[in-house]
């Protein structure tokens, strides 16, 4: 992000950020990417120590009272490590931070969220399952009530942190009678008995996270660990896309980034035919489309986080946050493309970084909401947008045609057809 669109305040927690991205060592990378470290505890305990964990909560929890402005530039930063590295970052101290945070108690902020902000706990979020992804009211995996106590049975799978995690946060189904918003409860699970990191994903990209498949067996979880209401995790799942999909937007802007810069650098000392090769148009048309891309998909980060910081209307930040996550995914995806492009043959080696993080960022597209379901819900907001303020409009613009009354032309099976499925 731009400083002359940062306060002070957040210049300085930026710097913070890009001291801890200077501390990271190269081995650690490198050895996550071959899965010789399969969870860098290393990495979040330091970020803790720095207490660049959780930004947005409470000082008194642990975090630094900030924004979601400011989050978005600082995990920018982060992802300029590796995309990996922002998801470990962001898992426990953003998704399982934030459910707990708006939907837990005290006591479960005390026993929890401290300890996880200040490096020494470790959390991962448990949604998907092997019969269902973006399915989330297809849940299989139980709880059972017994009184004061949970018995959960089921199995989540791509768990990032299945293999490091200290607790995580878990969607079982405990009224199956119920209509799918009230048959689903979130828990606190402990790793303990009955908890098995089953398998360890042989991933494309994004390797080092301990992501897995979670076997959960006869696990007695004590109802103090709801988080939220019995039977209501919808309500949790629902506040849960704004860091889960706009957090994932942000720190791909920085993984991005990473690659364009290794990319511009390359094509300013490269010699071809005579000269370098960033004087061809072919290569710097396509580094200048990476760039403008890049600030794009900051301007959209920007703009949807000052709407969720502001409180806009549920259903706009609804639309902006997966109109971001699919635009910023996806922009990030060509901007290394074209990194990787102008390299040539170079560039998917790993003499350089390029084809590593190519690797990495296509999951950024799939993960946390495919972008076919994000333009899905873009879709639905914006027709339910389009149709709330019709009337409201300062001139009809559609009257603006020479031909615009010839009601012969406009032939429509129901003229009330806007009413139907969008109120």
């Amino acid at each position: 992000m731009y400083d002359f669109l940062m306060t002070p305040e957040q210049r300085r927690i930026v710097e913070e950020a890009r001291d801890l991205v200077k501390w990271v060592p190269r081995q650690m990378i490198l050895d996550m990417d071959t899965d010789t470290i399969r969870f860098p505890k290393e990495f979040l305990q330091e970020a803790g120590r720095r207490n660049l964990l959780g930004c947005r909560y409470p000082k008194e929890w642990g975090g630094r009272g900030m924004d979601w402005v400011t989050t978005c530039m600082l995990v920018e930063e982060i992802g300029t490590l590796g995309y990996e590295m922002a998801c470990v970052f962001g898992v426990g101290a953003e998704l399982v931070c934030d459910a707990i945070m708006l939907h837990g108690t005290d006591e479960q902020k005390e026993r929890f969220v401290k300890p996880l902000l200040r490096g020494e706990r470790f959390a991962a979020e448990c949604l998907t399952e092997p019969r269902g992804g973006s399915d989330f009211f297809g849940a299989a995996t139980k709880a059972e009530d017994r009184g004061d106590h949970f018995v959960l049975n089921g199995q989540k799978r791509f768990i990032v942190g299945a293999e490091g995690a200290d607790f995580f946060l878990v969607y079982a189904r405990t009224n199956p009678a119920a209509k799918p918003q009230d048959a689903l409860t979130c828990f606190v699970v402990e790793r303990g008995p009955g908890v098995e990191t089953k398998y360890l994903y042989g991933l494309m990209g994004c390797r080092g996270g301990g992501t897995g498949r979670l076997v959960f067996r006869d696990v007695r979880v004590p109802k103090e660990n709801v988080v939220g209401k019995v039977h209501g995790a919808y309500e949790v799942f629902n506040t849960m896309m704004i860091p889960e999909r706009l957090g994932t937007a942000a720190m791909t802007i920085g993984s991005a980034r990473a690659a364009l810069d290794v990319a511009t650098a390359y094509t300013a000392r490269r010699k071809a035919f005579g000269q370098v090769i960033n004087q061809f148009q072919g290569v710097s048309f396509q580094v200048a489309e990476a760039a403008m891309l890049l600030d794009a998909c900051r301007a959209m980060a920007h703009m949807t986080a000052r709407a969720v910081d502001a409180g806009a209307n549920v259903n706009l930040v609804r639309r902006l946050v997966s109109e971001s996550k699919k635009f910023i995914t996806e922009s990030c995806q060509k901007a290394v493309h074209n990194a990787m492009q102008v390299m040539g043959g170079i560039g998917y080696t790993n003499v350089f970084p390029v084809e590593r993080i190519f690797r990495d960022i296509r999951l950024a597209s799939i993960w946390t909401g495919t972008s076919e379901v994000m333009s899905l819900i873009a879709a639905h907001e914006w027709y339910r947008e389009h149709f709330a303020r019709r009337g409201k409009l300062p001139r009809d613009y559609e009257a603006d045609a020479a031909e615009a009354h010839a009601a012969d032309e406009k032939v429509y099976d129901d003229e009330d057809m806007w009413k139907k499925g969008w109120e």
